[in-house]
């Protein structure tokens, strides 16, 4: 029996990901390598499109976790409406984030535009559940006016890794000023 050592990436341990840092490949935590994405505009409450974004043009490369201000936000799990999150044709992935602490699943990422929740091609996105937020591994949008949407955020209790309330975040538009975000926990 002759064994074959682990080059690169090839023997990462469960929950990290081959990750390559200025040219050095590694295995890493995604939990703690992620890059910060925190767009007040892509909150599923905005309805202010007079500038749509788009997330076509994002060269996504590697984990990122979302948040809206100083709080952790999870991207929406159901069909959000047309004309929010910053844009025309918001997007949400179908299917439930992962429960268990480390746990890391593939989801379809849907967008909503003409009357359906999935009119352009979708894509699928990786999620990684960590110790009281998500971090996402997202790939780029199959068309323009096309952006991720974020809104609820789950907090977990750590002994467990479950569920224990929602909080959801709303923004609200006031004339004349910039947006002011309340909370109502669940």
């Amino acid at each position: 029996f002759i064994s074959t050592p682990c080059t690169g990436c090839q023997c990462c341990a469960s929950g990290t990901e081959c990750i390559t840092t200025s040219g050095v490949v590694q295995c890493l935590d995604p939990c703690a390598t992620y890059t910060v994405v925190n767009d007040a505009w892509r909150s599923t409450a905005n309805m202010d499109i007079l500038i749509s974004h788009c997330d076509r043009n994002i060269v996504w490369s590697g984990w990122y976790r979302f948040y809206l201000g100083q709080t952790s936000a999870q991207m929406p799990e159901k069909c959000v409406a047309e004309r929010r999150c910053g844009t025309y044709a918001p997007l949400w992935i179908n299917g439930a984030h992962p429960v268990q602490l480390n746990e890391i699943v593939t989801r379809t990422v849907c967008n909503a535009w003409s009357g359906s929740c999935c009119y352009f091609p979708s894509h699928t996105i990786q999620i990684k559940v960590c110790s009281g937020y998500y971090v996402y591994k997202p790939q780029q949008a199959s068309a323009c006016d096309l952006a991720y949407c974020t809104g609820t955020v789950r907090y977990f209790n750590d002994r467990s890794g479950g569920l224990d309330h929602y909080v959801w975040i709303i923004w609200e538009k006031n004339p004349g000023k910039d947006l002011k975000m309340s909370k109502r926990i669940i």
